[in-house]
């Protein structure tokens, strides 16, 4: 969608009529418990933490300054979704310039919905000789159509319903990523 094709009053419409599952504050107080967590398993390992583009961009900003311990931060950017509403196959876009050989690596996404992404990342990481690879997502969807071998995050600072989502990362047809809250499509 370019910036000539925007509907913007459709844009709008959405925000407009989105369920506000988890405020701001919400999700501050959810990161503060998911940095303690990581913390306690990752605190003396010196982890390269790699943040998937688009969508973790506001939760690798928001947490790793909450992570009080030595680490390197690079990106990676992986996606299924491309700006539509259902994903298809795992297209590579960019790889970390950091080396991850034997590295411990954490990899920061928005949303764990089927896994397929941070199914495919990890074993990219463990391809590529990482010592070990952890995930941390700031939303897991709550459903039963799990497709991946990955079942769930290590780390996960919030649940919700089974419903489209966006805001805090997560996007509407490439919009909203920057809304202060996670909302759920009212369709």
């Amino acid at each position: 969608m370019s910036g000539e094709d925007v509907n913007k009053q459709h844009l709008q419409q959405v925000m407009d009529e989105a369920q506000c599952l988890y405020t701001g504050r919400d999700i501050d107080q959810a990161l503060d418990a998911l940095a303690s967590q990581i913390s306690e398993v990752m605190a003396d390992q010196n982890p390269l933490v790699l943040c998937v583009m688009n969508g973790g961009i506001v939760l690798t900003g928001q947490l790793v300054p909450k992570l009080n311990f030595l680490l390197q931060l690079d990106y990676i950017h992986a996606t299924r979704y491309r700006e539509q509403l259902q994903g298809s196959d795992l297209q590579w876009r960019v790889t970390p310039a950091t080396e991850v050989k034997g590295r411990v690596v954490l990899v920061l996404d928005d949303i764990f919905d089927e896994g397929e992404t941070l199914a495919g990342i990890k074993s990219w990481c463990e391809g590529k000789g990482a010592s070990a690879v952890y995930t941390a997502v700031l939303v897991d969807k709550q459903h039963d159509r799990k497709t991946a071998t990955l079942k769930k995050a290590d780390f996960t600072a919030l649940t919700a319903e089974d419903k489209y989502l966006f805001g805090y990362g997560m996007d509407y047809k490439g919009y909203w990523r920057n809304a202060p809250g996670i909302y759920a499509v009212n369709f």
